[in-house]
């Protein structure tokens, strides 16, 4: 699996397996490169997994964050990382 972006292989690896598990996503179709809007992963699957990341690794993010950005597997994995690793997320 190539790294996406800047996120260290394990943290990606993690957040991977949260997307795959929480949207219902096979994992082989998770690759930096994938397009979101083609998992067709509906509002409620973020925020269950962003509740996910919130859950293992204590950082909040706001849906309303860059996250809604996100075009990409590996830019929704660059930015939940860049929170995680800065111990930050937006406050509520």
């Amino acid at each position: 699996m190539t790294d996406p972006g800047d996120a260290k292989p394990d943290l990606a690896r993690q957040l991977i397996e949260i997307l795959a598990a929480e949207a219902m996503v096979d994992i082989d179709k998770l690759t930096p490169e994938t397009p979101l809007e083609d998992l067709d992963i509906q509002s409620a699957d973020y925020v269950m997994i962003l509740m996910a990341v919130e859950e293992k690794f204590g950082t909040y993010i706001s849906v309303d964050t860059d996250f809604a950005d996100a075009k990409t597997v590996g830019d929704l994995i660059r930015i939940v990382a860049s929170r995680i690793e800065a111990g930050t997320g937006a406050t509520a």
